[in-house]
């Protein structure tokens, strides 16, 4: 029994030693969570003992978060609000017929009159509704001295009927409103008074009035019979409530009432009735503020990956030092985590205070160049700011994942290393990476060749990105061979000061490769962003030029939106009446013109049929289609297609365009005087002349004149080509501000790294002024360099657009990049990296001091 109980005791007890041993885990466990808090606040130690290792990431995150920031918030933005002539009706129908696909800003089909008649009458029956108004819209535009007043964009319709006027409300000022076919009321701006003979230049040509009475808004008021012979179908119908009515329960009533002939409108609904050119505006501001965003995000993530890239690897001698002592692999990584944690929670934050502040600002600056209309409001939600923020540390922790790797790498006999040189720039999973890349970029330029238009900027964009990318990871396995290739005849010549420069890039492969990347990047972008759009700016001239056999082109002068009957008559030429007609059951809205088929193929020569034949577009009924457009039809002979005055035939296809041959932006051809019995308020986009010139005093009176083939061709999209060379410059701006500060970060870091050596050379008998210039001398190099690889590295991607121009377009391309911005980028890389090495080296010598 003694035995058996020692037994027990002794297997107790060796179950409390198993406690102890339980215990020195606990213990274990206790003092990693001690390690992993101590690698954070040796982390955040070494961000504050190291601020100018980290400046440049910062800086990056901040400028990056910021420019999200307000991208996100502009995009998130309220609209302008009700349009001012429809504020005055609590509730607002629209016509739902049709609407454009993605990308296509047309207004939906109209009601024909029959359907306006009824619609209005069964409106006007809804409980609550005092009057239901249909709204006619015409072009007028004063006349005043012989020249038309105000500035009218092309599908501004100021003309509406007197009935209309109760829809803003606008009120009489003076006189009365008018009653004869003679009269119409005006703004009180004009400065026109009741009594007096007025000109109003209209679709049809200029028309004398009588000023019945003025009101207290914009706009020309004719008589609702009058407008509705100017107009064409209807579009909205406002209705005007009864005092005490109840806006939301009109409408609900007028719902069924219209039985989805209609989308009734009600409160801040109403806003929809924009003008559609509003919603294209809107459209091209957002794919800016995306293309902001993109490019941001991937020039912050780039700098702050070189960053700390670099870092590892001037920081070798310290990571090896912490391997000395005991330090992990694991713990090494944590080590660079928490510095990303603690920069990016830094420069995120900042950027997202500065993006929310900065915002209203940009959306100003976004709606005078118009990309955005005007009455944007710009709110800051919240969690839109905390979105950022979190984007912000996720750029962070993702952009130093390849240096923390690299970091858990580190040996610890690291430390004992004294010289500068780097035995393995390249690894194998960089050169794998960076070819990959490469191939991608390489791919992408190879199918803009054979790419449409439309695709183009995104294939491009993948192209530079690929391209960027790859070559910057290959780059430290080019700088070698290009170093004593270029270096060896400048070596002989320069002494000492080439022989330094020469070996001080080849001992620290990555050093240069690291401040070459940069570089290669803000190069790389502008002269890729600038060529893109200069070449397809350059390229649709050109198409637009050779596509046109004709002594001059007659337009309309700035401020009148396009040529009258009267005017187009008094030219001896051809030119297109502009139109949207709304094809088959859905309505789908198409570009179209009205034309002379004889004599415009005669102006057009490039215009090709691919079956059918033009000459027998020569009466109602008949209609020419781009092949494009008779796809869409699945090769349907005859279509149903709606017009602007909401009369719908059924039109035959008489011929079959050939893509890219017909004028931009028609889809579709028809007789001309068919197009005018439908579409009343048509306006002519230009007529050719082709015959002798009319007098330049006349055309003025018309509100037209006379340029060159070459000038309309450059002035008919002179107001894209306006909002590309602000897009332009906002993505230069953008781009190279970015890693313009990865250039002057990477440098500076640089400049710190080897202020050792530039003692040595003191040391060794050099002057103050050789060490600097050795240092200017290597950082002009480098800059040069990276210059030269990031001009090659676009110019796959300009290849492949041009290519691709010209196959879509059908005339020859030129490749345009323009040499300014480029030079001011290469100047600007240049001015930083020297004022980024040589200055403070310059001070550390001066002051014995170490940098970093």
């Amino acid at each position: 029994m003694n035995a058996r109980e020692g037994g027990t005791k002794a297997r107790r007890s060796r179950g409390g030693g198993t406690k102890a041993r339980r215990s020195r885990g606990g213990g274990t466990k206790a003092r990693r969570s001690r390690g992993s808090g101590g690698m954070l606040g040796l982390a955040v130690a070494t961000v504050r003992a190291r601020p100018v290792s980290f400046a440049g990431s910062f800086a990056a995150l901040c400028l990056g978060v910021a420019i999200l920031t307000m991208s996100a918030l502009i995009l998130l933005a309220g609209d302008a609000g009700v349009p001012g002539r429809y504020a005055g009706a609590p509730v607002l129908v629209r016509s739902a017929q049709g609407s454009g696909p993605d990308g296509v800003f047309l207004e939906r089909a109209p009601w024909s009159a029959r359907q306006t008649r009824e619609l209005t009458r069964a409106l006007s029956a809804v409980p609550g509704v005092r009057r239901a108004v249909p709204d006619r819209s015409f072009y007028a535009q004063a006349v005043v001295d012989g020249e038309p007043v105000g500035r009218q964009r092309k599908g501004d319709r100021l003309g509406h009927g007197w009935s209309s006027a109760a829809l803003a409300p606008y009120r009489l000022t003076a006189g009365r409103a008018p009653q004869q076919p003679g009269e119409v009321a005006l703004g009180r701006g004009l400065g026109a008074r009741p009594g007096e003979r007025i000109t109003l230049l209209t679709a049809a040509g200029p028309a004398r009035f009588t000023v019945s009475g003025t009101v207290d808004g914009p706009g020309y008021y004719l008589t609702d019979e009058r407008a509705a012979a100017l107009s064409g179908g209807v579009r909205v119908i406002g209705l005007l409530t009864e005092e005490g009515a109840d806006p939301g329960e009109v409408a609900a009533a007028a719902r069924s009432a219209v039985r989805g002939a209609g989308q009734v409108l009600d409160g801040a609904a109403r806003g929809e009735l924009a003008p559609a050119r509003d919603a294209k505006t809107r459209w091209i501001g957002s794919q800016v503020l995306t293309a902001m965003a993109v490019l941001s995000g991937f020039a912050t993530v780039f700098v702050v990956a070189s960053t700390f890239a670099f870092g590892v690897t001037g920081g070798r001698r310290e990571l090896g030092l912490l391997r000395t002592i005991g330090a992990t692999g694991r713990q090494l990584r944590r080590l660079l985590y928490g510095q990303a944690l603690a920069v990016g929670a830094a420069g995120a934050g900042a950027g997202a205070l500065l993006g929310a502040a900065l915002a209203p600002a940009l959306g100003a600056v976004l709606t005078d160049a118009g990309f955005l209309p005007p009455g944007v409001t710009v709110h800051r939600p919240p969690w839109v700011l905390a979105a950022a923020f979190a984007a912000g540390l996720a750029v962070a922790l993702t952009a130093v994942w390849s240096a923390s790797r690299r970091a858990a790498r580190t040996g610890p006999l690291e430390a004992l290393r004294e010289a500068a040189s780097d035995d393995r720039p390249m690894t194998r999973a960089r050169a794998l990476t960076g070819i990959a890349f490469t191939a991608l970029g390489c791919a992408a330029a190879a199918a803009t060749a054979f790419a449409d238009p439309t695709d183009m900027t995104g294939l491009a964009l993948v192209t530079a990105v690929g391209l960027i990318t790859g070559v910057t990871l290959l780059v430290p396995a080019v700088v070698p061979p290009l170093v004593r290739a270029v270096t060896r005849p400048l070596a002989r010549r320069s002494g000492a000061l080439g022989m330094l420069v020469r070996e001080g890039t080849l001992a620290a492969v990555r050093r240069t490769a690291s401040t070459t990347a940069p570089v290669l990047a803000t190069v790389g972008f502008v002269v890729l962003i600038t060529g893109n759009t200069q070449t397809s700016v350059h390229s649709y001239a050109d198409r637009d030029t050779a596509s046109v056999r004709a002594r001059a082109a007659v337009v309309a002068r700035d401020g009148t939106p396009g040529l009258s009957d009267a005017a187009a008559r008094s030219v001896p030429g051809t030119g297109p009446l502009a139109t949207t007609v709304y094809a088959g059951a859905a309505r789908t809205p198409w570009e179209a013109a009205g034309v002379e088929p004889a004599r415009f193929a005669e102006v057009h020569p490039r215009l090709r049929t691919v079956s059918g034949s033009l000459a027998r577009l020569d009466g109602p009924g008949t209609m020419a289609v781009t092949r494009s457009a008779l796809a869409s039809l699945r090769g349907r002979t005859a279509v149903e297609v709606t017009f602007e005055d909401g009369r719908t035939e059924k039109l035959r296809i008489v011929a079959v365009l050939a893509d890219g041959t017909a004028p931009a932006p028609y889809t579709a051809l028809l007789p001309r005087d068919t197009v005018r019995s439908h579409d009343p308020t048509a306006l002519t986009d230009v007529v050719y002349r082709t015959g002798p010139a009319p007098s330049p005093a006349a055309l003025r009176r018309l509100g037209a004149e006379e340029v060159g083939v070459a000038a309309y061709a450059g002035r008919a999209d002179a107001e894209e080509d306006r909002l590309v060379e602000v897009f332009t410059l906002l993505l230069v701006g953008m781009s190279a501000g970015c890693t313009g500060l990865a250039v002057a970060n990477t440098l500076l870091m640089a400049t710190a790294d080897r202020l050792r050596d530039l003692r040595l050379l003191r040391l060794s008998g050099a002057t103050t002024r050789q060490v600097l210039g050795t240092v200017a001398a290597e950082t002009t190099f480098v800059v040069a360099l990276g210059s030269v690889l990031g001009a090659l590295t676009a110019l796959p991607s300009l290849l492949g657009i041009r290519a691709g121009l010209s196959g879509s377009l059908g005339v020859p391309v030129r490749l345009v990049v323009p040499l300014a911005p480029v030079t001011v980028a290469v100047a600007g890389c240049l001015v930083l990296a020297l004022a980024a090495s040589v200055l403070p080296a310059r001070a550390a010598l001066a002051k014995g001091t170490r940098l970093g």
